[in-house]
């Protein structure tokens, strides 16, 4: 079978790409690992990401895209054709020059867009059309984006938080910050290191805040042992962690999420200010999993706060589904 048409979430934490037979085909980690002198990709995606903090020194484990664009142009490009070729290899699929559609930050620039589809061009695209996320998100989401209603989306990725209120195929309005999961990591990270004199790696620091962090401060205490290095002696150390620690050491990410939500939403016209009570707002992206979230966020915002049925794919998905519908929607855009 002949791909024609997919659509790439070329996310900071992880890359899926949608195509309308198969739905989700590919679903990996945004890490390649190389060798530093000659540039030799050793792995990508998953494969890769299990190498983070375990390579020799002349091997490193980096994500290329950061908040949201590219950072590393070159090593984007290496991991794009890679996963190309996954693509064909383990799905069974050809490659003859398709149409691709790629989300993009809402805020990002002209020379971030280029890179972007010159990145995606360069690995044997015929084509390829550029989508904001938080229409891809809506889109993915199920969300009737062309009727004449706001549909409210807040998309917590791992390097961006985008907000957006849709309505006739168009963002009415947006916001986007540069701080999403990967902040929260790098948060308790610092907590760790601080009170405990302890270092824990990047993976270390995710599954603390997937399995004990908290939106909120006075949910169920849970507890977490983890493993790290002492910084004063240098040995292998082991603590116990408790979720209100974990929730204080993200506050400050969280804050700015609600501060984004809630000037978006005193930027929505009158209007549409009434669909908002009735219809609330719905979380995408792997931020959105935190614990407690939605209620943390109803109680802030003081209207309903929905969970995708997939978060972690509604923006691949809205980015296949918007293949059929690209032309009207970069219109509205306009």
């Amino acid at each position: 079978m002949a791909l024609t048409e997919i659509g790439i979430d070329l996310g900071t934490a992880n890359i899926l790409v949608y195509t309308k037979e198969k739905g989700i085909i590919l679903n990996e980690p945004s890490v390649v690992a190389l060798h530093i002198d000659t540039k030799e990709v050793y792995a990508v995606g998953t494969e890769a990401k299990e190498m983070v903090g375990k390579t020799p020194a002349n091997i490193i484990a980096t994500r290329p895209m950061k908040e949201g664009v590219i950072a590393d142009y070159d090593i984007t490009s290496a991991m794009l054709s890679h996963i190309m070729k996954k693509i064909q290899k383990e799905a069974g699929f050809t490659l003859r020059k398709p149409k691709v559609v790629v989300c993009t930050p809402c805020d990002s620039t002209s020379v971030e867009r280029r890179a972007i589809r010159d990145a995606v061009l360069g690995c044997g695209a015929k084509s390829v059309s550029l989508i904001e996320e938080p229409i891809a998100a809506a889109l993915g989401a199920e969300l009737p984006v062309d009727e004449p209603k706001a549909n409210v989306i807040v998309d917590i990725g791992g390097g961006t938080t985008e907000v957006g209120i849709i309505s006739y195929g168009g963002i009415v309005s947006s916001r986007a910050i540069r701080r999403g999961g990967d902040h929260m990591d790098e948060s308790i990270t610092q907590h760790v290191r601080k009170e405990y004199n302890m270092l824990i790696g990047e993976r270390t620091a995710e599954n603390i805040k997937m399995e004990i962090g908290s939106a909120i401060p006075d949910g169920e205490v849970r507890t977490m042992e983890i493993r790290g290095r002492d910084l004063v002696n240098g040995l292998p150390k082991t603590i116990t962690l408790e979720s209100p620690e974990i929730h204080r050491a993200i506050t400050e990410t969280l804050d700015q999420i609600l501060e984004t939500i809630r000037v978006t939403l005193e930027q929505c016209p009158p209007e549409l200010s009434g669909d908002i009570v009735d219809q609330g707002i719905v979380l995408t992206g792997g931020g959105a999993l935190l614990n407690d979230l939605q209620e943390w966020l109803s109680r802030q915002i003081v209207v309903p706060v929905h969970l995708a049925s997939a978060p972690l794919e509604a923006v691949a998905i809205g980015t296949g589904k918007s293949l059929a519908m690209i032309n009207s929607l970069q219109k509205a855009s306009m």
